[in-house]
């Protein structure tokens, strides 16, 4: 009776990281209000926009952002938004993790890059924030940068002093003609990490 007991114990808490360990957390980075929306800094943002409008998934308002629920071979993905804007989008993914009891390594932030190409791809583990305000605050509130990331290209088409307007404004009609394709790519990355993980994923769509 005493081993039952034990046992019974010992093993809830094992179930439950399990459990934990197939939620992930999908941070898109993004500035809410509609005159962010088709912005390059919103990539974040439109790309779990794409993802649940394919797989007919609603958004709901919640505390300190908008989320949605995607199940996928057996993991649950939680789509979070962040409404805090970019500069504070690090409280919005502490607090969704501490809810859901997400490990750390099963984050994934959607973010803009300058430094890369239009539709460039890189998904790495572990950086710097490269500038970014978002990836900046994300650090401090987490204090630790020890998270993957996956950064969609934006390109540095613009002229000096003119940083902010670039980032700010909206695609050109030639790169909205290709982003179809990139979102297409966007959401097998955030399937890929969840279902193959993280090695996998930056093999198969880095410099894709």
């Amino acid at each position: 009776m005493i081993k039952w007991i034990t046992k019974l114990f010992t093993s809830r808490p094992q179930e439950e990281n399990i459990n934990n360990m197939k939620k992930y957390l999908i941070v898109g980075l993004g500035n809410i209000g509609a005159e962010y929306v088709n912005t390059r800094h919103n990539i974040g943002f439109k790309v779990l926009d794409f993802l649940a409008k394919k797989e007919s998934l609603s958004f709901e308002t919640v505390k300190l952002g908008s989320l949605a629920e995607y199940k996928f071979k057996g993991r649950t993905f939680f789509l979070l938004k962040p409404n805090t804007y970019m500069n504070l989008s690090g409280k919005a993914v502490k607090y969704w993790m501490d809810k859901e009891n997400i490990p750390l390594e099963n984050i994934l932030v959607i973010t803009d890059d300058l430094n890369l190409s239009f539709g460039t791809i890189r998904i790495k583990p572990k950086g710097s924030d490269g500038g970014h305000n978002g990836l900046k605050n994300i650090n401090l509130v987490l204090n630790t940068q020890n998270y993957t990331r996956y950064r969609f290209g934006i390109s540095d088409q613009f002229k000096k002093g003119q940083q902010v307007d670039y980032v700010l404004g909206e695609w050109t009609p030639e790169e909205e003609a290709k982003l179809p394709e990139r979102l297409e790519t966007s959401v097998e990355i955030i399937k890929t990490f969840g279902a193959a993980g993280l090695e996998n994923t930056m093999t198969t769509f880095n410099g894709k």
